[in-house]
């Protein structure tokens, strides 16, 4: 597959994945009902799943690995912080207010992420 098309996947899919994730966020801050349905469950494993392989397939086409590129490096272990702080903001968290702090640090870590993915450095910001 093309670079271009595969980087246009994973983006897409980051678009889906982040999109998703700030709906079920905001749902469960404020209760709504759908947030419990079976399809709010499922469809962002099969979006998360996507995101995952056009990921693989990137960092083939581009011969990058983590643990030797540290941008990539940073973004896998980015990434491991978003699922652990999204699971007690959607799950895990008991109270309210514990599900809106770990909901904000999430949506700062997937900005962290994607601010590595867009310079390839480590550490954006400087």
């Amino acid at each position: 597959m093309d670079y271009l098309l595969l980087k246009c996947l994973h983006v897409g899919f980051v678009v889906l994945s982040a999109t998703g994730f700030i709906a079920r966020g905001i749902g469960v801050l404020i209760d709504a009902p759908w947030v419990r349905q079976r399809w709010a469950r499922v469809v962002p494993h099969i979006v998360d799943t996507g995101l995952l392989a056009s990921a693989v397939a990137l960092a083939w086409t581009l011969r990058v690995a983590p643990f030797r590129d540290d941008w990539l490096t940073a973004k896998v272990l980015g990434l491991l912080g978003y699922i652990v702080l999204g699971s007690y903001a959607l799950k895990r968290g008991r109270t309210r207010q514990a599900k809106a702090a770990t909901f904000v640090a999430a949506l700062l870590v997937l900005a962290y992420i994607v601010s590595v993915a867009l310079t390839r450095r480590p550490t954006p910001w400087w």
